[in-house]
């Protein structure tokens, strides 16, 4: 699981405004070291208040660290010979590093005016940067964000489109309840309980297979269907 870290924000909106920035691409842990947090930062969240009520406050960077099992720290300096011990990663870089990685990540964002320091950054597991230009390497705070998260999203797996949705035990239990209306409209089997065999057996069946919601009600219809024309005989 994946948690944005902000050290020491100093921009009340800038919060707000990377909250919302994580409901966008999916994430919703943060982290925040000794913020500057405001009605303000509420309002710039917008739908994303949520986030931010259940932020996991600190008050030093060392207290976030131990937070995690691995650790990547952001920086806007150019070049990838910043961090003489590890060359820093691009997001898509850093995409493909952890995307088999279960453990607890922490990735850190420093304050608005300096970033990261270099002693915070000696701390990390990776160090990631975004390429920028060399006009004007250093981005705004939630920008940045955007960026980088934006790039982790892309490993999750694509959405499954409604056709191919497993059922649920709602929707397997609606086609059993079908399925005793027809046999209580048939009167088959007249003996009770071998009618109470016929529907565990039904039931049996259907937990076992592996059904499409689509599939379901596809059955689901004709059987209503068939029920509606026999109670009308």
């Amino acid at each position: 699981m994946l948690s944005v870290v902000l050290v020491e924000p100093e921009g009340p909106a800038n919060i707000g405004m990377v909250a919302r920035t994580m409901k966008n691409f999916g994430f919703s842990r943060l982290v925040l070291v000794s913020p500057n947090l405001t009605d303000e930062s509420y309002t710039y969240a917008v739908h994303a208040r949520d986030i931010l009520e259940k932020a996991v406050i600190v008050d030093t960077f060392d207290k976030a660290l131990e937070l995690f099992d691995l650790t990547v720290g952001t920086t806007g300096k150019p070049g990838r010979r910043f961090i003489p011990y590890r060359a820093p990663l691009y997001p898509w870089e850093l995409r493909e590093t952890l995307k088999d990685y279960t453990g607890e990540i922490g990735l850190f964002f420093g304050r608005e005016s300096i970033g990261l320091t270099n002693s915070e950054l000696e701390k990390f597991d990776f160090i990631v940067t975004i390429p920028t230009s060399e006009n004007y390497p250093v981005m705004n705070l939630a920008q940045a964000v955007a960026v980088i998260l934006y790039e982790l999203s892309k490993a999750r797996p694509e959405p499954l489109s409604e056709s191919l949705k497993p059922a649920t035990r709602e929707e397997k239990e609606a086609l059993v309840k079908i399925w005793i209306r027809l046999l209580e409209v048939l009167d088959y089997p007249k003996d009770e309980e071998r009618r109470e065999v016929f529907v565990k057996i039904f039931r049996k069946a259907i937990g076992k297979a592996f059904l499409y919601g689509r599939e379901v009600h596809t059955l689901i219809g004709p059987l209503r269907k068939a029920v509606k024309k026999l109670e009308e005989c």
